[in-house]
């Protein structure tokens, strides 16, 4: 008889990182439970008779000679509905009804759902022949959760929930099930032998397949007027937004979440502190959502890795992120991965790294940081799904840079792969101009697909308002120095023209029920509002009214609009501009009545 092969045992263990006796057949990216407890590794080096791991857990207790028990697969997490409204850690684990910290070991145990069912409706008959993608059946949507409402003109969206076939399965449909309530572990279908499920698994690292990569071609609503205006983004792109300590990175992202118009959106807490994570998760749960009626953290789903969690778990939270994302988009809809921030996840590669005894690079980096980047925000794109749908994957990174350093490593690698940048400013936030976005530093590769109907309209809005402010930022120099008096009246003008863009227009309230969210039409009306205004000044002064009357009007109407009005009340915007058109007016008239000799004196004077 053939010897049988011992179980693999620990050798050492230091920190995260552990190494166990080597078996064959052990693989790299191989998933083992080490010691009693049946804490998760995964395997990242073999050399001789010994295999390394990292592992997920805290390793407080495990010692060499401890038992450690393959499973023969690589780290997956599984994928259901049920995901949404969910909080979990970064290996997927539930955190809704755990104590205060999660039991060793308890990554073997897969979600509970809390007995949750879901309504199915076939869509395919048996004997159908189906390929990867394909439409099984219906599984509702969370428009049941609430009355869907009415998104303007008419039209209404819900977000809708399918069972696909899985990747890698083609041919006849053998058997399906009748219509009703189904729990995520019931066979649904058979499909060429293979047992469909509402839940299953995939593995984190490996992007799930789709059928193309498309070119971006929607815009994605954010809702925050200086990103929509200046730098938008389109589905399916990738955003880094760096930016110091104080600068508000995370309430922007947080915004994002709440008010942009995607199907799904995916929170990613990694490495973020823990009272940050509660509210959010606090603030989702308590707005409506104005697709659905329900709550907004229906359709969300927080990865929260906060930092007292294990560095390793942190790593793979990223991916864990995309994953999910990538789930949702096959089905047909728009996710958004917010991860917040990546700097700390290339930290906890840092750290390892040292560990490992590999040979730093910049900073202590690994030399592999710009590789592990790009694959995750490579993951983002817009596709053709293997269904023949169309669905994205909008990648969202905050990046911390220590002392606001914006050339160190991670900031440096990010900006090569990312489509758009909202470079936050220091000065503007201890301002308290918020969002602190700086426009002289940020950019977006995405204006062409920004504009919604109207992209010749939206294209000079934009080229128009990011003059005014290049000429605002060229001239406060100069302020500084020898003081706005000593200014010819045509750049004072645009002086008080930077300034009405800044505080009229890109300026927002977080905080205000009437400004926290603009939608695209407030957005242009506010901006072409201010322009006009702008304009009007310009006029009067090349005309021969004396700047300083022109400075002296009282602009509060359309500087208050954005917060008077609400998100789509356009008309309010229309009104107040019109007020200070008035006001405007009135000092032209009033100039035009002076006497021509106390007009002449005055300018000689």
């Amino acid at each position: 008889m053939d010897a049988v092969t011992p179980p693999p045992r620990v050798r050492r263990v230091a920190g995260p990182l552990v190494e166990i006796d080597y078996t064959d057949g052990l693989a790299m990216g191989e998933l083992v439970l080490l010691g009693e407890a049946g804490l998760t590794a995964e395997v990242v080096a073999i050399k001789g008779e010994a295999a390394t791991l990292q592992a997920y857990e805290y390793t407080g207790g495990l010692a060499p000679g401890h038992p450690a028990r393959r499973l023969r697969k690589p780290l997956s997490v599984r994928l259901s509905p049920g995901l949404l409204g969910g909080v979990f850690d970064g290996l997927l684990r539930p955190l809704g009804g755990a104590g205060e910290r999660l039991s060793p070991g308890a990554s073997a145990a897969p979600p509970d759902e809390g007995g949750r069912t879901w309504a199915f409706t076939p869509r395919s008959t048996a004997g159908q022949h189906l390929t990867e993608g394909g439409l099984l059946g219906d599984l509702g949507d969370l428009g049941d959760l609430g009355d869907p409402r009415d998104l303007g003109g008419g039209a209404t969206r819900t977000v809708p929930l399918r069972l696909l076939v899985p990747p890698g399965c083609t041919g006849p449909v053998e058997r399906i099930a009748p219509e009703g309530r189904y729990g995520p572990d019931e066979v649904l279908a058979v499909v060429a032998g293979t047992e469909v499920r509402i839940a299953s698994e995939w593995p984190v690292r490996v992007p799930r397949p789709v059928r193309e990569r498309l070119a971006a071609r929607d815009p994605l609503t954010t809702g925050q007027r200086v990103i929509d205006l200046l730098f938008p983004v389109a589905r399916g792109s990738t955003v880094a937004v760096p930016g110091g300590f104080g600068t508000g990175k995370t309430l922007l992202l947080q915004q994002i979440a709440k008010w942009c118009d995607a199907d799904v959106i995916v929170y990613v807490g990694c490495g973020e502190r823990g009272n940050e994570m509660a509210d959010v998760i606090d603030e989702l749960a308590q707005l409506e959502d104005p697709r659905t009626g329900g709550r907004l953290s229906d359709r969300t789903v927080t990865i929260a890795n906060t930092s007292n969690m294990p560095m390793m778990a942190r790593e793979a939270s990223v991916h864990t992120g995309a994953t999910v994302a990538e789930y949702f988009r096959d089905m047909g809809l728009d996710t958004v991965v917010i991860a917040d921030s990546t700097s700390r996840w290339a930290e906890a590669l840092r750290e390892f790294a040292a560990r490992m005894g590999r040979l730093p690079a910049e900073e202590g980096y690994p030399a592999d940081l710009a590789s592990e980047l790009a694959a995750f925000y490579e993951r983002a794109a817009a596709v053709r799904t293997l269904g023949d749908t169309r669905g994205s994957v909008t990648v969202i990174g905050a990046v911390s840079p220590p002392g606001g350093d914006l050339t160190e490593p991670v900031t440096a690698h990010t900006e090569r792969f990312v489509r758009c940048l909202w470079s936050l400013d220091r000065d503007l936030a201890y301002a308290r101009h918020y969002p602190a976005v700086s426009w002289p530093d940020s950019f977006s590769r995405d204006t062409a697909v920004s504009a919604e109907g109207e992209p010749e309209a939206a294209t000079e809005r934009r080229a128009r308002v990011a003059a005014r402010l290049a000429e605002a930022d060229r001239l406060a120099g100069l302020v500084e120095l020898l003081g706005l008096t000593a200014l010819p009246p045509g750049e004072r003008v645009s002086v008080l023209g930077g300034r009405l863009i800044r505080e009229g227009v890109l300026q927002q309230s977080a905080l205000s029920p009437r400004d926290a969210y603009c939608t695209p039409r407030k957005t242009a009306a506010l901006a072409d509002a201010v322009l006009t205004v702008i304009d009007r000044c310009a006029v009067l002064v090349d005309a021969g009214t004396d700047v300083e009357s022109v400075e002296a009007v009282d602009f509060t109407p359309v500087l208050r609009a954005r917060d008077a009005a609400g998100p789509e009340d356009t008309a309010a915007v229309t009104t107040a501009r019109d007020t200070v058109l008035a006001r405007l007016a009135e000092r032209a008239g009033e100039r035009s009545a002076e006497p021509a000799g106390e007009q002449a004196a005055e300018h000689s004077a």
